[in-house]
């Protein structure tokens, strides 16, 4: 069988390091771009330098920005008292396509994970509770996602933030929309009757 000949599987070794390619799916990518014509390849390249360049991170929220702040904390129409602490900057990409929240967001950058050796001080932990000591927040909104990690770290910050005396809230968790009873998970099943509402 014939291997890989070194050019290319340096460009599939660095395209498997992204999360969410596999194997083959960095192959497939590796040969579409040695099939590129060279003028694409340059602009590809040039324009991951120029945003790895150009993109940092919100003086306020931590979430990504091009600028000294972002276009959500530099939104004077925004609820600057409600809060919305995500674990990702996607996690603000996506709580803003649901146009249904018009606070503003801290990003923590990850999630409490002691077996990876992730504490509080890995994360903008210290730099949300510099943002609550004026009297401007009302409400902190916890955001982690609903696995080990994300419950841990919601419950690390509720008990953090408990002294600070400001409403702390967790977003629902449960079926979702067109989900049907039969295929969702135990966890999931409980957590839809928890957060149940009157009609």
């Amino acid at each position: 069988m014939a291997r890989m000949i070194r050019p290319l599987a340096n460009v599939h070794e660095q395209l498997r390091r992204l999360p969410g390619i596999g194997s083959k799916t960095a192959l497939r990518l590796a040969y579409h771009i040695i099939d590129m014509p060279e003028e694409e390849v340059r602009r590809l390249a040039e324009t991951l330098l120029e945003a790895k360049r150009q993109i940092r991170l919100c003086d306020i929220c931590y979430n990504l920005t091009d600028a000294e702040t972002c276009e959500v904390c530099g939104n004077a129409g925004r609820d600057h008292s409600v809060v919305c602490v995500v674990e990702q900057p996607q996690d603000v990409m996506a709580m803003e396509r649901s146009r249904g929240y018009n606070g503003v967001y801290h990003v923590l950058h990850g999630v409490l994970s002691p077996l990876d050796g992730i504490g509080p001080d890995n994360l903008r932990v210290k730099e949300l509770l510099r943002r609550l000591q004026g009297d401007t927040v009302r409400e902190v909104i916890i955001a982690t996602n609903s696995d080990v990690e994300g419950e841990a770290t919601a419950a690390y910050l509720a008990q953090l933030l408990k002294p600070v005396g400001i409403v702390i809230s967790r977003i629902a968790h449960g079926l979702p929309v067109g989900g049907d009873l039969e295929y969702a998970d135990e966890l999931t099943l409980s957590r839809a009757l928890e957060n149940r509402h009157r009609m």
